[in-house]
């Protein structure tokens, strides 16, 4: 193996602060990050999920609700007061599909007024939260990397769900404006756009026959994928590996974009 493949993907000594990681593909994430060498901040509004996560990898954890600029703002300080500065941050947290929902996943005309404002706010205004309060603290150690986590339904027409379908459309619009603006500041800003995921949130939905079916008959390879594709991912463009990778929009999605 070449000498430079390790340091390729290296994240050692690097301050990572995960949104929504004490469960799914935010918790893998925390794991995989940890394991390149990373100080991984572990923020979530479960504190007791986000404890445990952050007890087993060695990190920090804080309990935060997205939605909220004063508790993101309060997110971002506790890493530099944790661990001296932010290089990472990954906007993983969000709110989608469930067998149990808190918000109601229906067309616009379906949508109630405080179910649309609660999924943007939670989706959409709270990566640009943790953008705004992370990039100051990134530009003070020389640039740093944010990866923003979207869906397929940001850059396909997937009906039903039409607040979740802005919310994330709103994050690819936004990725690309901070690549745009942050990119010559050693700032590098890109996006996931991963198809369905079996995680917590929508395992019993993954039990009724329909659901399954519909999700599978949509992707060419015939499943839906794991956290640990979407974390692998996530990952990688946070490392060196990814250096001149800036404004992507990357579908993760076993190939239903390609249809």
């Amino acid at each position: 193996m070449s000498k430079r493949i390790p340091a390729l993907f290296s994240l050692d000594g690097k301050v990572v602060i995960i949104t929504g990681a004490a469960s799914g593909q935010g918790k893998v994430a925390a794991e995989l990050f940890a394991e390149q060498g990373a100080k991984v901040v572990v923020a979530d509004i479960d504190e007791a999920g986000a404890t445990r996560v952050a007890d087993a990898i060695g990190g920090a954890a804080i309990r935060v609700d997205v939605a909220s600029e004063v508790e993101v703002k309060a997110m971002v300080e506790f890493a530099c007061d944790t661990f001296g500065g932010v290089d990472i941050l990954f906007n993983n947290a969000g709110v989608g599909f469930s067998a149990s929902p808190r918000y109601r996943m229906a067309s616009i005309v379906d949508t109630p007024s405080e179910a649309w404002d609660a999924i943007l706010d939670i989706n959409l205004k709270s990566v640009a939260m943790g953008c705004k309060h992370a990039i100051p603290k990134m530009l003070e150690r020389g640039g740093g990397v944010i990866i923003n986590n979207a869906s397929i339904n940001a850059i396909a027409g997937v009906h039903g769900a039409d607040a979740y379908t802005a919310s994330k459309g709103g994050i690819v619009s936004l990725t690309r404006v901070l690549a745009a603006d942050f990119g010559a500041r050693n700032i590098r800003v890109n996006c996931l756009c991963p198809g369905p995921v079996e995680t917590p949130m929508i395992s019993a939905l993954l039990t009724e026959e329909s659901f399954s079916q519909a999700m599978t008959q949509t992707v060419p390879m015939g499943r839906v994928g794991t956290a640990e594709e979407i974390a692998a991912v996530a990952l990688f463009l946070a490392t060196p590996a990814a250096g001149y990778i800036n404004g992507a929009i990357l579908p993760v999605d076993g190939g239903w974009s390609a249809r």
